[in-house]
C-alpha cells in the first residue's frame, strides 16, 4: 500500500487512525491554518504527486467548518498533481436535504455534491445515505457501504425469541426488513409526520409488538425525537422494552439525556462514523466501521469490487442479481 496517502481534518482523526490501522499505513499530517480574518488553510505534509489520496472526514458539528477543512484538503491534493482522490465521509450530513418540498427551498445533497466535484475529487466513498436518491446528486463515482451486518452481529448472539425489528417511519421500512431478515425476526414500522427538525409525531404502528421488545433501527439519531415519540406508541401497543440501533449516533442536543434516562431502552447501538459524546453513558455501544472502510480502501486501490463485502447483507449494494428473463 506504499501508493496510497491517507489524510484527515480535525472532524474525526480516531476513525482515520483505526482505518489506518487496517490498512497498515501511516496516517499523513495535515497543517490547518486560521488566518485573522477567519479563513482556513490547508497544507498536505506527504508527497501526493502521482498517489492514490485518500481524505477521512465525516461532516459532524461544526458542519461547516468541517464541509470546508474537507474542500481545502481535496483542492491541496489537487494542485499537488495526485492520481486520484477520494473523499471518505463516513457521514454525509447534507443527504437530509435531498428535495425540494416546499417553495424556494435549497437542495444541500446537490449542491456540497457539487461543491466536492469542482474541488477536484474523483470518486466519494461514503456510509448509509439518509436517502438512496443521493447517491444520484454526485458526478463522480460513489461507493455506498451499509453498517447492517456490523449492527446485526452485535445482537445475532442474543436470544431473540421475543424481539420485533422496528423501523420509526415507512421510508426506512425496507432497510428494517433487510435487517430482521439478518436476523430472522418480524418487522414493524411506525407512521411518522414530521413537524420541525426536532418534533415529529408518530400516529400509528404497522405490525405486532404486543409482549415483544423492539430493536428499533435507524440511519442516523440527532436529537432523539423520533425515537422517543415512537417508544411513547410501543409502549402503548404492549410493547415490554427496546434496544436502539443506528449508523449515525449524532446525539446533539438533548438527545443523551433523553436515551440515556428513558426507562424502555436498554441499550443503544452505534457505529464510530461520527466520534462517540464525551458524557458518561453505560448504555451505549460502539461498533466499529473502520475495517470495512479499510477493506473498500483496498479494493478500490486495487481496482476490485467493493459490492461483494455485502453480498447476502444488502441486495441493493450486494453483486447483480440474476435476472428473472434472459
Amino acid at each position: 500500500m506504499s501508493e496510497v496517502v491517507v489524510f484527515s481534518g480535525a472532524a474525526h482523526r480516531a476513525l482515520a487512525t483505526e482505518i489506518c490501522a487496517g490498512l497498515g499505513v501511516d496516517l499523513s499530517p495535515v497543517e490547518i491554518t486560521r488566518f485573522s480574518n477567519d479563513c482556513l488553510q490547508a497544507q498536505l505534509q506527504v508527497n501526493c504527486r502521482q498517489r492514490d489520496v485518500y481524505i477521512v472526514q465525516p461532516l459532524v458539528p461544526p458542519t461547516q467548518e468541517h464541509l470546508m477543512e474537507l474542500l481545502l484538503m481535496i483542492d491541496a491534493a489537487r494542485g499537488a498533481s495526485a492520481a486520484q482522490i477520494t473523499a471518505v465521509i463516513p457521514y454525509y450530513a447534507y443527504a437530509r436535504s435531498d428535495k425540494k418540498d416546499a417553495s424556494r427551498l435549497s437542495i444541500g445533497g446537490r449542491l456540497v455534491a457539487d461543491l466536492l466535484a469542482t474541488a477536484g475529487v474523483h470518486r466519494v466513498l461514503t456510509m448509509t445515505l439518509h436517502a438512496p436518491q443521493v447517491h444520484g446528486f454526485f458526478s463522480v463515482p460513489v461507493d455506498h457501504l451499509t453498517a447492517l451486518g456490523v449492527l446485526a452481529e452485535h445482537f445475532v448472539e442474543q436470544d431473540l425469541s421475543d424481539a420485533v425489528v422496528v423501523s420509526p417511519d415507512f421510508g426506512n421500512a425496507k432497510t428494517a426488513t433487510q435487517f430482521a431478515r439478518l436476523l430472522g425476526l418480524p418487522v414493524a414500522a411506525g407512521s411518522k409526520k414530521r413537524l420541525a427538525d426536532d418534533r415529529v409525531v408518530i400516529d400509528a404502528i404497522v405490525g405486532d409488538v404486543e409482549g415483544r421488545r423492539a430493536i428499533v433501527l435507524d440511519d442516523e439519531i440527532a436529537t432523539g425525537g423520533s425515537i422517543i415519540e415512537l417508544l411513547d406508541r410501543l409502549a402503548e401497543q404492549g410493547c415490554t422494552s427496546a434496544a436502539v440501533a443506528c449508523t449515525h449516533g449524532l446525539f446533539v442536543g438533548k438527545a443523551v439525556e433523553r436515551l440515556r434516562d428513558h426507562p424502555m431502552i436498554t441499550e443503544v447501538v452505534a457505529t464510530d462514523t461520527v466520534p462517540r459524546p464525551d458524557v458518561d453513558w453505560p448504555g451505549l455501544r460502539t461498533r466499529s466501521v473502520a475495517g470495512l472502510f479499510a477493506t473498500a480502501i483496498e479494493r478500490t486501490h486495487a481496482g476490485e469490487s467493493i459490492s461483494s463485502l455485502f453480498d447476502g447483507v444488502d441486495p441493493s449494494l450486494g453483486p447483480p442479481q440474476p435476472k428473472l428473463f434472459d
